[in-house]
């Protein structure tokens, strides 16, 4: 079957859905003989809930999805059991503090303010495309960074310059997609040898590295030159929660300079790419079917709901078991949509439809990313009309993240 993933890898996800419908849900991927790379591909939904939640302990991220994801360290998304339950401990505390809520909102609403739409009320005066999934990325950049570190990179802004950090962690999810397919001993002579995609992700790295080192050294001069009764109550982030709020007795995790890089880093990956891609394939939607877009503005008058953009979830089971679909699976395989009639959101369980993942790892900031995207989009939906630009391709990109490979030009319009 390799040769056959070689030649489709261009259209890797409309491949698996079509192989995927016509098997029932359920398809054995075989590797070759040599390479231990086994896959088990599943979108059945009795099998789904059996990996992500009835049977939830046998079926951790695994060993094989932290090597491959290596550069992000051993942050929430690579993390198993006690470490992971300290982590998203962790992350639940500071998520439904009160004044997390009241940092998020204003975050949101002071970068759509002084950002957002000074861009886009600039790109409609003077005509010209833009690329929508770009500034997507930049939005979703200063607002995250800001509510993990406190500070605010300010990529969105009206000469939209080049962002080595953006780049870098592009590089840096396709690299790890590229992983997936080749056999490690492959792309572990790639990183030994320092050439190919591995020299790209080496690269990359050293720039998130440098990033990430720079914050965490300005939170701590931060936190050491203010007076200790000194509280913002608007600004409550990551990087101050963790190490002023007593967090290492709480967990017994040492919050070292690499523990709080690849948290920060785990966080930015999982909270600002998901976001960026979520609204990108949303607004094309509501592009795509005016009469949708129409209904929204109406509702808009008096509230303002995706592509997945993680597409696949990787699992690896610690011991042989049989999904309920009756596939077998063991420890050397990789396991791989709302609206009623009357207009109303139809609440499915988590594992048909899992961006925000099921189970017991379901995404604990779930509503602080609808509340980033609804922001987004009802701004951009009620004041701006949005053209696509004629003969422009839409297609997934091949990466960790599903981006439009090509991004999302349009031109913009004030309504």
């Amino acid at each position: 079957m390799f040769p056959s993933l070689l030649m489709h890898i261009h259209r890797i996800h409309e491949r698996s859905t079509g192989v995927l419908s016509r098997t029932g849900g359920t398809f054995l991927l075989k590797g070759l003989w040599f390479t231990n790379m086994d896959f088990l591909g599943t979108v059945d939904l009795a099998n789904v809930h059996y990996i992500m939640s009835a049977n939830f302990t046998n079926f951790p991220k695994g060993h094989e999805l932290k090597k491959i994801f290596d550069v992000i360290g051993d942050g929430i998304f690579n993390s198993d059991l006690d470490l992971w339950k300290n982590q998203r401990k962790l992350a639940r505390e500071m998520i439904i503090h009160q004044r997390f809520h009241k940092c998020l909102v204003k975050t949101n609403v002071d970068k759509v303010e002084n950002g957002l739409i000074p861009v886009l009320e600039f790109v409609a005066k003077e005509g010209r495309v833009l690329d929508l999934q770009d500034v997507f990325k930049r939005i979703t950049f200063d607002t995250t960074c800001m509510l993990l570190t406190g500070f605010d990179p300010e990529c969105l802004a009206l000469e939209l310059a080049d962002v080595p950090f953006l780049k870098a962690m592009d590089d840096a999810k396709d690299v790890c997609f590229i992983r997936h397919l080749l056999p490690e001993s492959v792309w572990k002579l790639q990183q030994w040898l320092g050439f190919g995609s591995e020299k790209k992700l080496s690269k990359a790295e050293e720039v998130l590295d440098q990033v990430i080192g720079k914050y965490i050294s300005m939170k701590r001069d931060e936190l050491s030159n203010a007076p200790k009764s000194e509280e913002d109550e608007e600004g409550y982030d990551l990087l101050t929660s963790c190490m002023v709020n007593d967090a290492e007795t709480k967990t017994g995790q040492k919050f070292d300079d690499k523990f709080l890089r690849d948290t920060i880093l785990n966080f930015m990956f999982v909270g600002h790419d998901t976001v960026a891609s979520g609204l990108t394939w949303f607004i094309w939607l509501v592009v795509a079917h005016p009469e949708i877009e129409k209904k929204i503005r109406e509702e808009l008058k008096a509230m303002v709901l995706l592509y997945p953009p993680v597409a696949i979830q990787h699992k690896t089971p610690l011991e042989p078991d049989i999904l309920p679909s009756g596939h077998h699976v063991h420890s050397n395989m990789r396991p791989e949509r709302w609206i009623s009639d009357r207009g109303t959101v139809k609440h499915e369980p988590s594992y048909k439809f899992f961006s925000f993942n099921a189970g017991a790892r379901t995404c604990l900031a779930k509503e602080v990313l609808f509340t980033q995207m609804k922001i987004v989009a009802s701004t951009i939906i009620h004041n701006y009309q949005i053209e696509m630009v004629k003969g422009h391709t839409v297609c997934p990109n091949i990466s960790a993240m599903l981006y439009m490979k090509h991004g999302f030009k349009v031109r913009i319009k004030r309504r």
